[in-house]
């Protein structure tokens, strides 16, 4: 097994109602982001913070979709990608999050192509900001990493990712070639992004030159 996608879907509740489970074009955002990486991976694992939850989640996406719960969930979010590449068999996997809907599935296959022979392949902002939740990265190393990360005191991505090395960062100027307008990072944070993911969901209409 080559490939593994982890969803997290964790800490998604802020607004009253659980973000990974809100709509867009009548299907939940989770089921977006499955549904995306599907086709690519060899087993999709998706981490959630408590077991109610994880049912609710397998009701929408079904499938062979393998459950884990993070008991850890309050401490950061590198525990959640500890309990993702725990239960990951793929020898890469992208860490990826249940609240982004237009996840570009022709950038996730380039990052998986690029990151052979290296730990992980990074999409990198020109002000040097990193996206980790759209990165791939050689499981076992990472998971070192990042325990490495956690018995310093560490909980956050940056940390696994500053003790790993090899790793290949690519920056959105080439990812933007991709997704146009760099949708591939949009994240629903709440209603109003959800409105506004509707509107960039929508067809753009073409307009028709008549040539008589």
């Amino acid at each position: 097994m080559d490939r593994t996608a982890i969803v997290i879907a964790e800490n998604l509740s802020q607004f009253e109602q659980d973000i990974a489970l809100l709509k867009l074009n009548g299907k939940p955002l989770i089921r977006h982001v499955v549904d995306v990486v599907g086709v690519l991976v060899n087993e999709i694992v998706v981490v959630t913070d408590t077991s109610g939850r994880e049912q609710e989640y397998e009701e929408i996406v079904g499938g062979e979709v393998k459950f884990v719960t993070n008991p850890d969930v309050e401490t950061g979010a590198l525990t959640g990608a500890v309990a993702g590449f725990e239960a990951a068999q793929g020898k890469h996997s992208v860490l990826l999050s249940a609240d982004m809907p237009f996840v570009s599935p022709d950038v996730i296959d380039l990052f998986f192509e690029l990151c052979q022979g290296k730990t992980a392949v990074i999409p990198r902002w020109p002000d040097e900001q990193i996206e980790p939740l759209q990165a791939v990265f050689h499981t076992k190393s990472a998971l070192e990493a990042a325990h490495m990360a956690l018995e310093e005191g560490k909980l956050d991505l940056q940390s696994m990712i500053d003790n790993l090395g090899g790793v290949r960062y690519v920056s959105t100027l080439v990812v933007q070639e991709l997704s146009p307008e760099l949708k591939t990072f949009f994240k629903v944070k709440g209603p109003v992004d959800l409105k506004l993911a509707e509107t960039i969901a929508k067809p753009r209409r073409t307009k028709h030159i008549n040539h008589r």
